[in-house]
């Protein structure tokens, strides 16, 4: 019985883990999914500073220092595509936000930075 136990206790804790997963696409997969699903909700995690500089059609500005305090501003019943400049921000902040129960999250791990170098079209 014991046996059973931490069996069913290891596969909740590990179904967990995986809901809890942020999937990494590329700038040109982010593309594609904001053509498909023009429902999509485009969160921008970097600074104020670079968000006036340049960013993309349609995002929101959330910093990332702010997105503990701001994530009641996100749906949590559309798929959610964070981004940063170069990835590293956006997927700390589509891992905190997959963890709080948003269901389909997306880092574009390349950035704005790799939507710029493929030549898509930027907000400035």
């Amino acid at each position: 019985m014991k046996r059973y136990l931490v069996l069913i206790l290891l596969l909740v804790t590990a179904s967990f883990a995986f809901a809890a997963a942020p999937r990494d696409i590329s700038s040109a997969e982010a593309k594609a999914l904001l053509a498909k699903n023009r429902q999509v909700f485009l969160l921008d995690v970097r600074t104020p500073e670079e968000y006036r500089q340049a960013h993309l059609k349609g995002a929101t500005l959330i910093p990332l220092a702010d997105l503990d305090r701001r994530v009641g501003e996100l749906p949590k019943n559309r798929t959610l595509l964070v981004y940063c400049a170069v990835g590293s921000r956006s997927r700390i902040a589509a891992s905190s936000l997959a963890r709080r129960g948003y269901k389909e999250v997306y880092n574009m791990s390349d950035g704005i930075v790799g939507w710029y170098r493929n030549g898509f079209p930027l907000e400035r």
